[in-house]
């Protein structure tokens, strides 16, 4: 699995020009799954993203976790984390799971962080959605197990 997470003061999904989810400081977390993921790396990677120090102590240095400030995760299923871009213009997408293995570890993912105690919100699978971030730093890490 590979996650992107940006540190936001606020993001929200939309479909359709109607607001699905919406979170106010916390992480927007778009979440590609590969061909080899299974469960045990969607449950490693949400106890990483709840415990991982990103945001800012009272002395300014990122010493705080997401369960630290009582942030909220906003979970955005995204395949084209797996492009492959090696050869030619048009990238490759072969390493992506289909939506059949995918979308079970996307919920997977997000129902972990959920009993972890983190408030989560999801993206809407397979849809054409409009992702709205306010980056707070800007912070933006990368996950991949």
């Amino acid at each position: 699995m590979r996650l992107v997470l940006q540190r936001v003061l606020s993001g929200s999904v939309s479909v359709n020009d109607q607001i699905i989810a919406r979170i106010g400081q916390g992480l927007v977390i778009l979440v590609g799954v590969g061909l080899e993921d299974d469960e045990e790396k969607a449950r490693l990677l949400a106890e990483k993203t709840a415990f991982l120090r990103v945001f800012e102590d009272q002395a300014g240095k990122m010493n705080c976790s997401l369960l630290d400030i009582g942030g909220e995760a906003l979970v955005v299923s995204q395949f084209t984390l797996y492009a492959d871009t090696r050869k030619g213009r048009r990238p490759s997408f072969t390493a992506a799971a289909l939506p059949d293995q995918a979308k079970p570890l996307v919920d997977c993912y997000a129902n972990h962080l959920q009993r972890l105690g983190v408030p989560t919100q999801c993206g809407q699978f397979g849809a054409h959605m409009l992702v709205r971030i306010e980056n707070d730093g800007p912070v933006t890490i990368l996950l991949e197990q």
